[in-house]
């Protein structure tokens, strides 16, 4: 088959005759940061992603934000937009409330996830009273409301799952079974890690699409912050790459530049079905890797 793919599509791999390219964007906390998210979009729209998702902020705090941004970029540039939801400090009726919102402003596509809990991915998980525990309640609730459904995959491994790989491995495959068509990853940096993910689920019966999350890394605090957040391992000639370099912030962008295009080359090669690069709302960067690429 020779066919495009689409969000929330299900296939058997391989079908598509090109990966898809999709950017992650985050709600910003003030004026400023609106101004930045908004020069990404005009920056990286006229490359036309396949979609653009919106985070959701630990322990649910920019739901307001998310939603707002969602339905302005949906507006403003006709990109599917894929919002993101979680289920932590939200009961099932206000998670219901807050699908309503996004299908009244054409949203139809939802990443759904458990959520980080305030203090953190690894953080004892406290349930909201009348509200979900696990992340397929979310995705069966959306389902049945008719939205397309996307779920988070971890080739590290989630922080939660204290290592335990085939725990995540079952968890996807729970998902799939409540109504998730496709899945995007953290970010990671060794593709071995992705293969092994893809592979399992394979053997597995899946056809859960995964899209590989890939971060351009621009800022060296910012980039060891976000993997002590996530627990994601950032593999030692990397690091020292990028610490030979940390005093230049120059050098520290084309460095990035330079290891995500390596990483996408070898993720396209070995047949993603799609590159979700994660943004931190700049665009320079993966413009940069999207021209390297000639995916556009």
């Amino acid at each position: 088959m020779n066919q495009r793919t689409e969000v929330g599509a299900t296939f058997s791999r391989p079908t598509f005759s090109r990966p898809t390219f999709s950017i992650e964007l985050f709600p910003p906390k003030d004026e400023a940061g609106e101004a930045r998210l908004w020069s990404a979009v005009e920056q990286l729209a006229p490359l036309k992603p396949d979609f653009i998702s919106v985070t959701y902020g630990a322990g649910g705090s920019t739901r307001d934000r998310t939603l707002r941004i969602a339905t302005q970029l949906t507006q403003r540039t006709g990109i599917p937009t894929v919002a993101h939801l979680t289920c932590v400090g939200s009961t099932k009726d206000e998670l219901i409330a807050i699908l309503d919102q996004y299908q009244s402003a054409q949203i139809d596509t939802i990443l759904a996830v458990r959520g980080d809990p305030v203090g953190g991915p690894s953080a004892p998980w406290i349930a909201t009273p009348g509200g979900f525990d696990h992340a397929e309640q979310l995705v069966e609730l959306a389902a049945e409301r008719g939205f397309k459904v996307g779920v988070g995959a971890f080739p590290d491994v989630h922080p939660a799952s204290h290592g335990n790989f085939e725990q995540d491995v079952h968890a996807l495959l729970r998902k799939e079974a409540k109504g998730a068509t496709f899945a995007t990853t953290q970010f990671f940096f060794d593709s071995a890690a992705y293969h092994r993910l893809v592979s399992a689920l394979a053997e597995a019966g899946s056809y859960l699409p995964i899209i590989a999350g890939v971060l351009p890394v621009t800022n060296v605090k910012q980039f060891a912050r976000m993997a002590e957040l996530s627990g994601a391992p950032i593999p030692t000639h990397i690091v020292d790459r990028f610490m030979k370099v940390a005093d230049d912030d120059q050098a520290v962008v084309e460095l990035g530049i330079e290891v995500a295009t390596q990483l996408c080359n070898e993720l396209i090669s070995a047949g993603a079905p799609g590159i979700h690069f994660i943004t931190m709302n700049k665009a320079s960067a993966t413009a940069e890797i999207m021209k390297n690429l000639e995916l556009r």
